[in-house]
């Protein structure tokens, strides 16, 4: 129960219990967990707000409350990332870049696409609406996992995750991807595109970033997450799909 709390707590502005301690190793397999807190509670609101206003405004209210209960976490990650990664950059200079607070203006354009794919992604939801708001923020949190499992950490001196590398995780740590799976099953054949887009997805970035400097940081794990969110939601939504 610690490590679901302090996951709660890392991950999400969420007043859940008191402080837990950081324990990043029992934290992580509860990754896809909040997520699906967090979608529970997206869900929820989406079916108050769909009473009040149409499907494009309460998309974009949508999108406002997971930034809103994530305090921007994954999207300063986002921000980041981009602003270091995406040009010409040596390695040492990507991951230097990384570090600065201040936002470019590859982050801010980075921050904005994203943002518009998943306004437009959940804007063309349709027929298990709730559902897939509900278990796309959980894949989006499993899938750090993967880039803390398969990837080393890229500031051995020191940064915020640090201490989800010290020790190799194991595939246990997955169980918890399990669960939005498994839901998924319940919309149709729209499980087969939902799965086959995230394995499609984090390879592909995981890919990207072993390439692009072999390695990753919390930027890097937050940006994970913001992509996978988005391409989910504008995967699932494609018409015509069952």
């Amino acid at each position: 129960m610690k490590g679901l709390i302090g996951a709660i707590q890392f991950i999400t502005i969420l007043p859940i219990g008191k402080s837990a301690p950081f324990d990043p190793q029992k934290m992580v397999p509860f990754f896809p967990i909040v997520g699906l807190f967090l979608g529970v509670l997206l869900a929820l609101f989406d079916q108050v707000a769909i009473r009040l206003w149409n499907p494009s405004v309460v998309a974009l209210l949508d999108v406002v409350l997971l930034i809103i209960l994530t305090g921007a976490f994954h999207l300063d990650g986002l921000g980041d990332a981009a602003d270091g990664l995406l040009g010409q950059r040596p390695r040492e200079d990507a991951l230097f870049i990384m570090k600065d607070s201040r936002m470019g203006a590859m982050g801010l354009v980075a921050v904005i696409c994203g943002l518009a794919l998943k306004w437009g992604g959940i804007a063309g939801l349709d027929i298990h609406r709730s559902l897939l708001l509900i278990i796309v923020p959980a894949y989006a949190r499993a899938g750090m996992i993967f880039g803390i499992r398969f990837l080393d950490y890229g500031r051995p001196g020191g940064g915020t995750g640090l201490d989800f590398f010290k020790e190799k995780i194991g595939i246990i740590a997955f169980w918890g991807l399990l669960i939005p799976v498994a839901l998924s099953l319940l919309t149709g054949w729209r499980a087969i595109l939902l799965n086959a887009g995230f394995v499609f997805i984090i390879a592909a970035i995981l890919f990207y970033y072993k390439k692009r400097v072999g390695c990753i940081t919390g930027d890097m794990l937050g940006a994970m997450a913001e992509i996978t969110e988005a391409g989910l939601f504008l995967l699932v939504s494609i018409r015509g799909i069952l």
